[in-house]
């Protein structure tokens, strides 16, 4: 028993690790996005539609975007290449807020 209480800990400290790492990396891959494309002073928000795969987004277009002219349809576009789906399939609409500094 002592051992399946440890091996179902040890699987679920590697999921929390795993779900962190997964995190940082998309916080990272959106801070490179908005330093490559646009101001990170600015606020925007830009709606994308995208189909979804795999866990992955592709075929991304930009329905709106608040700030237009200034790089964040670009950052967004960017951003969606990291975005972790999930089992999400099909065709998805994803707001992103960039909240400025």
């Amino acid at each position: 028993m002592k051992n399946i209480i440890a091996v179902g800990g040890g699987v679920l400290i590697s999921l929390v690790l795993t779900s962190a790492a997964a995190a940082s990396s998309f916080e990272q891959s959106m801070a490179r996005c908005l330093a490559k494309h646009a101001n990170m002073r600015d606020a925007a928000t830009v709606m994308l539609e995208c189909s979804a795969d795999g866990g992955k987004l592709s075929g991304c277009v930009v329905l709106q975007d608040s700030a237009a002219g200034k790089g964040f349809d670009k950052a967004a576009l960017c951003v969606a290449e990291a975005l972790p789906m999930g089992a999400k399939t099909g065709q998805v609409k994803v707001p992103m807020r960039f909240p400025g500094s």
